[in-house]
């Protein structure tokens, strides 16, 4: 099967059609993110608010500045997602069913030789990597510790066939990464810049790099909150910035459909696809989906495409599940005013 037929095979989801004249909300934006100056934690750094391509509330906390870089952990394996996609518009990579080894000969003997770019890039490429399992060989904390973080990766042995579970892991956007590195023949950082960044004037950034000099396709990649807001604004203008077209309408429009169901493993996200979260929350005007990044802490881009609003939310709650639950409360606070 083809990338096309594989984008179209994923289900639509019914959504809360979009408002003909939403309300002016940007007072009551403002009033929320105030009311977070006092948050029991001082550990929250700064919120963006888009509606419809503008911005229309901000704040910093806590000291931040509102252009600071800031590590969005793991939401980062959404950016890798994306330069996937911006790799596939170019021909680059070919199709979602080619095996990690078209592109990663290296990897041939390996548990990830034949998993299919598809299940990679869905964490259910089959490999024995659980973040949330301590006894698992493919964790986080293991890759990060290794002196050839790539050799790692092919150690890792396989616990299921492909496809067939969802383990959150960092090393699968980790190969992720490597693939597309390969794939377009120029180093991730330079390819996001060329690819995603300067399209949509993204200046500033910064990717750290694993113990090989990989970038670490997996996350720790800092960005102001302002840039990330344009990140999500890209998602809901349909892969557009302004006139130009920066990514194609299959990968945005794959990456809008929910692939399949975590909510019995997250508390926070209903679905799961390309690296992307998918939930339902309540708004002023009815139930509407969010598409979501999300990183340790707290870090988000929040994309809500029934009513044209974007979120962004730096935060350094790392390892502090607290951070999750004040990001989803900030957002569950702006829906009920949008």
């Amino acid at each position: 099967m083809r990338r096309r037929d594989l984008l179209r095979a994923l289900p639509l989801v019914a959504c809360t059609p979009a408002l003909s004249n939403p309300p002016r909300a940007a007072d009551g934006f403002d009033d929320v993110l105030a009311g977070f100056d006092h948050d029991e934690h001082a550990d929250l750094r700064a919120v963006s608010v888009d509606r419809g391509g503008r911005r229309v509330a901000s704040r910093t906390y806590n000291g931040a500045r509102a252009d600071e870089l800031h590590d969005v952990r793991s939401a980062g394996k959404s950016i890798t997602s994306l330069l996937a996609g911006a790799a596939f518009d170019r021909g680059m990579l070919r199709d979602l069913a080619d095996p990690v080894q078209r592109y990663l000969p290296a990897a041939r003997g390996s548990a990830f030789a034949d998993v299919p770019l598809r299940d990679l890039l869905d964490m259910r490429s089959g490999v024995d990597a659980d973040d949330e399992d301590p006894a698992s060989p493919g964790r986080e904390d293991l890759m990060d510790a290794a002196p050839d973080p790539v050799a790692f990766a092919w150690s890792v042995p396989r616990a299921t066939a492909p496809g067939l579970h969802y383990r959150y892991n960092s090393l699968a956007a980790y190969v992720a990464g490597l693939v597309v590195q390969q794939a377009c023949g120029q180093d991730l950082e330079a390819f996001a810049r060329d690819a995603l960044f300067a399209p949509l004037g993204i200046t500033r950034w910064h990717w750290a790099r694993d113990a090989a000099g990989n970038v670490k396709g997996q996350g720790n990649l800092s960005l102001a909150v302002h840039d990330l807001l344009r990140i999500g604004r890209l998602l809901a203008d349909g892969g557009r910035h302004g006139e130009t077209r920066v990514l194609g309408r299959e990968w945005i429009e794959g990456t809008q459909r929910p692939a399949f169901a975590i909510g019995d493993t997250d508390p926070f996200a209903s679905h799961y696809g390309l690296y992307w979260y998918h939930a339902t929350h309540a708004a002023r005007g009815g139930p509407v989906r969010v598409l979501f990044a999300s990183g340790n802490g707290g870090n988000k881009i929040y994309v809500v495409p029934a009513l044209d609003v974007v979120v962004a939310i730096t935060s350094r709650a790392y390892g502090r599940g607290y951070g999750q639950r004040r990001s989803q409360a900030i957002l569950q606070a702006l829906l009920a005013v949008a």
